[in-house]
């Protein structure tokens, strides 16, 4: 029972960290709109980065190359029939006040999410210490990483508000995970599948959604600055998997 109130208690940790974007609105709305542009930037860097370094080369790592691929694949795949299905759905003589891929954001993050309590579930069953540094692991490579959705949904045409609800209840996937993690814990080695999985949801938002966006800025300084950011984006994630063994 106590194994289970820690797993809780990182999950939820986990979750609150969903709310870091609230920290931007005291900037203002004009403020606000002024950065996120960046964050897409940040946060297209971040999912490449994270997909591949982070995710593919967990599953590598347990996985044959054939497999690991092949799910990647699938992954691609399922995102853009996802996309499509949400564009026709939602979007009518090529108007959208929302567009397809802020849910796609909120679905591929909440899979994310799920597959971190699952992790935070599995590390506290080995030893509470354990699960104290592989949470620790995971709290710091959310938070740049939710204040990337945030800018990604708002310039997606959310509302702020409805953003950081949204983006909480994605978040909040981590909690169930670490539950089923917990009733489940002899199968949690199964999750390695859902890694490459949402590798390639994440290649397919950044490669096809987020960084269109980028090119779409006509300023050349501000365009160079998005790059910069991009490839910090890129960097950042590449550190902590080198820096901290993630």
């Amino acid at each position: 029972m106590l194994t289970l109130l820690w797993i809780l208690g990182a999950t939820l940790i986990d979750t609150i960290i969903a709310f870091v974007g609230v920290f931007f609105l005291a900037l203002g709305q004009k403020r606000l709109k002024n950065i996120v542009y960046f964050l897409v930037a940040f946060s297209a860097g971040a999912m490449l980065s994270g997909a591949f370094y982070h995710l593919m080369g967990e599953s590598l790592a347990q996985l044959s190359a054939m497999v690991t691929f092949s799910l990647v694949i699938l992954g691609l795949v399922f995102f853009y029939v996802a996309e499509r299905f949400l564009y026709w759905h939602h979007c009518h003589e090529g108007k959208c006040d929302v567009h397809p891929y802020t849910k796609l954001i909120l679905f591929g993050d909440g899979l994310h999410n799920f597959i971190d309590g699952l992790v935070i579930a599995a590390s506290f069953i080995v030893s509470v210490p354990f699960g104290i540094i592989t949470s620790m692991l995971i709290f710091a490579h959310e938070i740049p990483q939710e204040m990337g959705d945030f800018g990604v949904l708002l310039h997606g045409g959310m509302k702020t508000r409805k953003a950081l609800i949204y983006n909480g209840i994605s978040q909040a996937t981590s909690i169930l995970g670490g539950i089923l993690g917990f009733v489940f814990s002899r199968f949690t080695t199964h999750s390695i599948y859902l890694l490459p999985i949402a590798a390639g949801g994440f290649i397919y938002i950044a490669a096809s959604d987020l960084m269109p966006e980028l090119h779409k800025e006509p300023n050349r300084k501000k365009s160079m600055v998005s790059m910069l950011i991009f490839v910090f984006g890129i960097a950042f994630f590449l550190c902590m998997k080198l820096l901290l063994g993630e």
